[in-house]
């Protein structure tokens, strides 16, 4: 099995708040150096906007030896617009792949919540609330929403086929479990698997589920967030804040517990390393504007899935980064140390 995370270079999950808003070269390349020397994975899974940056990082991280897993963001996008972007970051994931070799294109992720067109709503944050109120997951369970899924598909065949007269390796699509994907267009299976309360005695069986396609499966995403809780609300976990005027803060009753979200990523990938599954991603290495602070309201990074926590200056952080590990961070690293042949 792969041992990956997820890596992002910079996303708009809201109109004009990019999540990486600095880009600094040196940084990403040290930081794809810690991936695979200290945290011992071999693959990466590169997500973000801009397609020069997509790029770097994945020429970086192919010149280390590391399997690159490209997948471009274009939330709240329209799925004309999305397609485009698509195929530009695809032309750039050819040239990488006629020189490197090592290179997966994943063509998009979760799209019937992060684009607009297949559900109502127009932000992403709008379409999760229907998506996961109860009603709507009344909806889904009773298969009331196949006709989301069937424009999802004719979408996703269009554009597979567009990416495919540029990018001659493999593709996949990151889905949401609750997503029901024709996987004939895909050449691996990719699914954002997250262990939660709700699914907690059926994980594995979800995963099996896929088997039946006979094609590689892939976790694209797990992990958790690192406060007492957090291992029940799984991919939900970063809906813990609010804002008090203009500034932005961690709700009461949410305390700090690191051990919380190393024991979950081992736990999970115990239970993944059961199955046949190709490669694993923890989501995720870092969310950089989620600044960690000694007092729990300010302390954003209780909201962020990194296993590391941004903190202001270099001199504060490991090895002259500016981020410290999280209990996460060395317990993922033993383990992936342990599974190298």
């Amino acid at each position: 099995m792969l041992r990956g995370i997820n890596y992002d270079i910079g996303t708009f999950y809201r109109k004009d708040e990019l999540s990486r808003p600095d880009f600094d070269e040196a940084t990403i390349k040290r930081e794809l150096e810690i991936i695979k020397n200290d945290l011992h994975c071999d693959a990466v899974k590169i997500t973000g906007y801009d397609t020069y940056r997509l790029a770097k990082a994945a020429e970086f991280a192919l010149q280390l030896g590391l399997q690159v897993w490209l997948t471009p963001a274009h939330i709240d996008a329209a799925p004309a617009e999305a397609a485009q972007h698509l195929v530009e970051c695809a032309i750039a994931a050819e040239n990488l792949r006629l020189i490197y070799g090592n290179i997966i294109f994943v063509t998009g992720f979760e799209y019937s919540i992060f684009l607009k067109g297949f559900m109502k709503g127009e932000t992403i944050y709008e379409r999760l609330g229907k998506m996961f109120n109860p009603v709507g997951l009344i909806l889904n369970l009773l298969g009331l929403r196949a006709g989301i899924y069937r424009k999802l598909n004719i979408y996703l065949k269009e554009t597979t086929q567009q990416i495919r007269t540029y990018f001659k390796g493999q593709v996949t699509y990151a889905s949401g479990t609750w997503e029901k994907i024709n996987w004939d267009l895909f050449d691996l299976i990719g699914i954002d698997h997250y262990r939660a309360a709700y699914n907690r005695a059926f994980y594995n069986k979800q995963l099996e589920a896929y088997y039946k396609y006979n094609k590689p499966v892939v976790v694209m995403e797990f992990g958790c967030c690192a406060y007492k809780g957090a291992e029940d609300k799984g991919p939900m976990g970063w809906a813990i804040t609010e804002m008090v005027g203009e500034k932005q803060i961690v709700k009461d009753a949410y305390l700090r517990d690191e051990s919380v979200q190393a024991n979950y990523i081992t736990e999970t990938l115990d239970l993944i390393k059961q199955e046949k599954v190709y490669a694993a991603f923890v989501f995720t290495f870092i969310n950089p504007m989620y600044k960690y602070d000694a007092n729990p309201r300010f302390d954003l990074d209780l909201a962020s899935f990194g296993i590391v926590k941004p903190v202001n200056e270099p001199d504060e952080g490991y090895k002259g980064l500016k981020w410290q590990p999280k209990e996460a961070f060395y317990s993922l690293a033993l383990y992936y140390q342990q599974m190298k042949p």
